[in-house]
């Protein structure tokens, strides 16, 4: 590869014209690998496809464990060690460790280039990586020697703790991996390059999928344990090698000050800053724990219900924050060239792109649970009141939907900055403390419905307290028009819910059931932002989705400071990033 393709060497520079600003090639510098012609759609589809992909792997993964199993006290076993990857993969992969370790690599990044010599990316990885290597592997280390207390704490009233037990000390080895996994993930977003992050969750269900299929005979449901040992070194290979590639792109002679490699951004990650960070996802993480405690001394397969309804009624949240995931390193950058109301731009426009996905992914959801649970796991040992179960189960949780996915986007407005701030995680604890509040009268009265109500008003106070402090924030979000917009969406979604529930009604098969109620329901939503794409509140979306960053429009007044930098110092941080430059 070139030089001047891996962005050592500007480009030579484009005839001026009316188009120039908009098409033309920036020199790119120190990882910034920007494209005229790109957009974070192309990003976002990629990114969203091979999700997608991992999560359709995923349910399959979940009906071999219904199959083989059902919902029954081994399946309740399981689920409770299932609780390690859960709660690891949040706060190692999702949500701390790329709230933390984006806005760190993307400032190394902006550094590079004017560094003439010394790589301020090298720096970071030598400061962070080995000690964050030791401390989980520590962890990982001692959640092995106390998974009898844990499993006891988690879940007392479990009819077979040692099955239990036996199944957390397999998937406590995910601590080590995913928190590497993370680690290479944020890097990688940072640098641009979106693919490999974007395959982990597939290598990690083929994983697990692989080891059920080769020793459940001799290990029953311990075999998917060992897949989700499997699952999280699979996800480490599949980006290890982008990753030394990204680290060796820029040969350089570094002086002895920074080799040593006890530079301040690493004490600064390390000691400083991450608490606020790690006390959000914590909290976020810690609703599963309480369903989990509420659930356990309910009738055997209340937790497998509460598990297979969460899996599939959050399937549209995870899609609907892949933009999110592939701009947020674009919102990092532009605030680090104090470009904040590129930022903010680009902030309102996801929200409401993610809010319009979830909602349509919710009132699919709700007007067809029972549908597509029959469809997706009625076989084998799942029966019929499973189903019915699960389905009630699953038209709450999407209640909570559009919280879930508000919290997971606005919380990037907070923590895009150099300082992470303790707010989220205050609104996050009192969220938390709703669920527990509601969950336990609820559960007694209402079971697993009850919890699952309980966790869908705790995320919605969540979100609410978020996006009421959005815009004192660094990514000053205006709270009342996207508020008003949501609000407008969230109206949508209520009738495209009753359409689709209507439509799917006098279908017999499952399938044919499903997809009609789906095509009402974007029906729907495409017939409201047709006639409100012109209302202040509402962008056109679809538009939008495919717009140029705020750097590529004419109508713009002024120069972002990004813009305004002279060849040289610092690449825009406001472009498109390309979708992967070692995949072209």
């Amino acid at each position: 590869m070139t030089e001047a393709v891996r962005g050592l060497a500007p480009l030579p520079a484009r005839p001026p014209g009316r188009r120039a600003h908009a098409r033309g090639r920036t020199p790119r510098r120190g990882g910034d690998r920007t494209q005229g012609r790109g957009f974070l759609a192309k990003a976002a589809a990629v990114t969203a496809a091979l999700t997608a992909l991992g999560a359709l792997l995923g349910l399959v993964r979940d009906q071999i464990l219904a199959g083989y199993f059902g919902a029954g006290a081994e399946t309740d076993a399981f689920l409770v060690a299932w609780t390690v990857p859960e709660f690891a993969s949040t706060l190692l992969i999702e949500d701390a460790m790329a709230l933390i370790m984006v806005p760190a690599f993307s400032r190394a990044l902006a550094r590079r280039s004017g560094s003439p010599f010394g790589d301020p990316v090298r720096v970071l990885v030598r400061g962070t990586l080995p000690r964050l290597t030791l401390a989980v592997g520590a962890a990982a280390v001692l959640l092995v020697l106390a998974a009898p207390l844990l499993v006891s704490a988690l879940a007392p009233g479990l009819p077979d703790p040692g099955l239990a037990v036996d199944c957390t000390r397999l998937t406590g080895t995910c601590v080590l991996s995913f928190a590497l996994v993370g680690y290479c993930s944020a890097a990688l977003r940072a640098h641009g390059c979106f693919v490999p992050p974007a395959t982990i969750y597939v290598a990690y269900n083929v994983g697990i999928i692989g080891t059920i299929l080769l020793l459940r005979e001799p290990w029953g449901v311990r075999s998917a344990a060992a897949g989700v040992a499997v699952g999280g070194v699979l996800m480490v290979l599949v980006q290890a090698p982008s990753l030394l590639r990204e680290l060796r792109a820029r040969p350089v002679r570094e002086p002895e000050s920074l080799a040593s490699g006890d530079s301040g951004e690493g004490r600064i990650v390390l000691l400083g800053l991450i608490a606020p960070v790690v006390a959000f996802s914590l909290c976020r993480q810690s609703q599963t724990l309480i369903e989990r405690f509420l659930a356990s001394p309910l009738p055997a397969g209340a937790i497998s219900h509460l598990n297979y309804a969460q899996k599939v009624a959050q399937m549209p949240m995870i899609l609907s924050l892949m933009l999110c995931t592939v701009s947020f390193p674009v919102v990092a950058r532009a605030l680090a060239a104090g470009d904040t109301e590129a930022a903010r731009r680009r902030v309102e426009r996801d929200l409401l792109m993610a809010a319009v996905v979830v909602l349509v992914g919710a009132s699919t959801v709700i007007a067809a649970a029972p549908r597509i649970v029959e469809l997706l796991f009625e076989r084998g040992e799942f029966g019929a009141a499973d189903t019915t179960s699960t389905a009630a189960v699953m038209r709450v949780y999407a209640l909570g939907l559009l919280g879930q996915t508000m919290v997971g986007a606005l919380v990037r407005c907070y923590f895009s900055a150099a300082r992470p701030l303790w707010y989220p995680a205050a609104a996050m604890a009192a969220g938390l403390a709703t669920t527990a509040a509601a969950g336990v009268p609820g559960a007694h009265y209402w079971g697993a419905v009850g919890i699952a109500a309980a966790n869908a008003l705790g995320i919605t106070l969540t979100a609410v307290l978020l996006l009421r402090g959005a815009h004192r924030q660094a990514v000053p979000v205006r709270v009342d028009r996207l508020g008003e917009g949501l609000l407008r969406l969230a109206t949508a979604g209520a009738w495209a819910t009753g359409t689709g529930w209507l439509c799917q009604l006098a279908i017999g098969p499952a399938a044919l059931a499903v997809a009609a109620a789906c095509l009402a329901v974007c029906g729907v939503f495409l017939l409201f932002i047709a006639c409100a794409a012109k209302a202040p509140e509402i962008p056109p979306l679809p538009r939008s989705a495919f717009r140029r960053t705020p750097h590529a429009r004419r109508h713009r007044a002024a120069p972002s400071a990004a813009e305004a930098a002279p060849v040289g110092e610092a690449a825009p941080v406001g472009r498109d990033v390309p979708l992967d430059h070692g995949h072209r």
